[in-house]
């Protein structure tokens, strides 16, 4: 009744009578949901889900071209971890999720809150999921103060004694959507809350407080140069980042190393690099970064030394991850 409308999930009704979710969809949401909002995963949820509709069909895909459907999605490894855990489905496991807890954290990419989800949601086995909305429920039931990230194991403890032999997938999302929805992390609706009687953190007036975190460190700048080049018909000079790294595996412009000082020119190729005069300011998980942009009309015999021309009518804006777009569209600005 109260469940949210998700389009990976199947409604708890529907589940009653037997209706069951596609792993595939389950796990493809879970893995695009890490450190990301639902809001934010739905819109490439769906795109992914028309374009390859089977595990089969993504693990036959190129990789740039998931890659380009990945783009602003952030986190970037995930997109290489779904290529090789689709891959690994079909060439080990005939095309088939594991429906056990273990089978499923075998697998590539998968971790042990993906694989106690998955298990969970998609094949209802009664293993505990642990979000950030779990967690937080977890500390105002019981009043735990301790702070995470170090209170995990105390949390999980707690989740797992509640986590039920029947109908643990629907379980698991109640849990998450009461998170999401009523025990906010910001003034929780503890009025409307079912579990509003036995919360310790209710009655010790508590609950707008916790859980409590450890101090984050201050993140440091790093400083960058990109190198925006578009020959005489039109293509553009773009490269593959390496496979290891950030935003490895995607489109991106040659470039710089991102260093915590001024960098080195690192040019892709001679020409009249011009300095845009405006810059890129992106935030990574563990960093900020600021990027310098050089942008040059390129003959038409120009050799690179790193990167490749990309014709203009295959170049999509869309496949850039947000930093590279950032520098793009900076540069139709001028």
């Amino acid at each position: 009744m109260h469940a949210r409308v998700m389009p990976w999930r199947v409604p708890p009704d529907a589940r009653k009578e037997g209706v069951r979710p596609d792993p595939y969809a389950v796990w493809m949401s879970e893995i695009m949901l890490q450190q990301t909002t639902v809001a934010a995963v739905k819109d490439y949820f769906e795109r992914f889900t028309r374009r390859w509709p089977t595990v089969q069909d993504l693990a036959a895909a190129e990789d740039a071209a998931v890659m380009g459907e990945w783009a602003g999605l952030g986190y970037y490894a995930r997109a290489r971890n779904l290529l090789k855990c689709a891959r690994a489905v079909v060439a080990d496991h005939g095309g088939v999720f594991p429906d056990t807890y273990d089978g499923l954290l075998s697998l590539p990419g998968v971790g042990p809150y993906t694989a106690a989800a998955v298990s969970a949601i998609a094949f209802d086995r009664a293993e505990t999921v642990l979000d950030g909305n779990v967690e937080r429920v977890m500390a105002r039931m019981y009043d735990i103060h301790d702070p995470l990230p170090g209170s995990k194991p105390k949390l999980k403890t707690r989740a797992e004694a509640l986590t039920p032999e029947k109908r643990p997938g629907d379980y698991a999302q109640a849990v998450m959507d009461l998170g999401a929805t009523i025990c906010t992390p910001r003034g929780p609706a503890c009025g409307i809350c079912p579990w509003r009687g036995p919360c310790a953190a209710r009655v010790a007036g508590t609950a707008p407080d916790l859980p409590k975190k450890t101090p984050k460190k201050a993140k440091p700048t790093r400083y960058g140069i990109v190198y925006l080049g578009q020959r005489e018909d039109g293509a553009w000079l773009v490269e593959t980042r390496p496979e290891k790294g950030l935003l490895g595996g995607m489109m991106g412009w040659p470039g710089s190393d991102w260093t915590d000082t001024a960098p080195d020119p690192a040019s892709p190729c001679p020409a009249d690099w011009q300095d845009l005069g405006a810059e890129v300011r992106h935030t990574f998980t563990h960093f900020h970064l600021i990027l310098r942009v050089m942008t040059a009309h390129l003959p038409g015999d120009t050799v690179p030394e790193r990167g490749f021309f990309l014709d203009k009518h295959a170049f999509r804006p869309s496949d850039l991850p947000t930093v590279m777009r950032k520098a793009f569209d900076l540069t139709r600005k001028e």
